[in-house]
């Protein structure tokens, strides 16, 4: 049974820091790329950043210099760093992984998705 569960999410205020995190399950976490996308409110789901296996990462360029991805594949987890937090950064984050062990920026490349976790950025 394929799991992804996030959690991290929350109320948080702008200017300051978060980190989501991805505990996963049921796949061979250490060879599979992982990704973090996002959608807010009346917006289509967005990519943000991937990892491959090696910690190699890729980001979108709305999150270049705001976040950071990270994986530990000895505890199966993946984090996504955001700091300092925006006001438009508001959206559910969702964790993926995907059909490869590299980068993947889209979402039609990714193959589990967790339910996601709520990140609301207050003014």
């Amino acid at each position: 049974q394929v799991r992804l569960v996030e959690s991290g999410g929350g109320l948080v205020q702008a200017g300051g820091s978060l980190t989501l995190t991805c505990a996963a399950s049921g796949f061979t976490f250490k060879s599979t790329g992982m990704g973090w996308f996002r959608q807010a409110p009346g917006k289509e789901r967005e990519f943000v950043a991937s990892i491959a296996w090696s910690g190699s990462s890729s980001y979108a360029d709305s999150a270049t210099g705001r976040f950071s991805i990270t994986r530990d594949n000895d505890k199966n987890t993946m984090s996504l760093l955001i700091s300092p937090l925006k006001p438009e950064d508001t959206a559910v984050y969702y964790c993926a992984a995907s059909d490869s062990s590299w980068f993947r920026t889209q979402v039609s490349q990714y193959r589990y998705w967790g339910q996601g976790t709520q990140v609301t950025v207050s003014l």
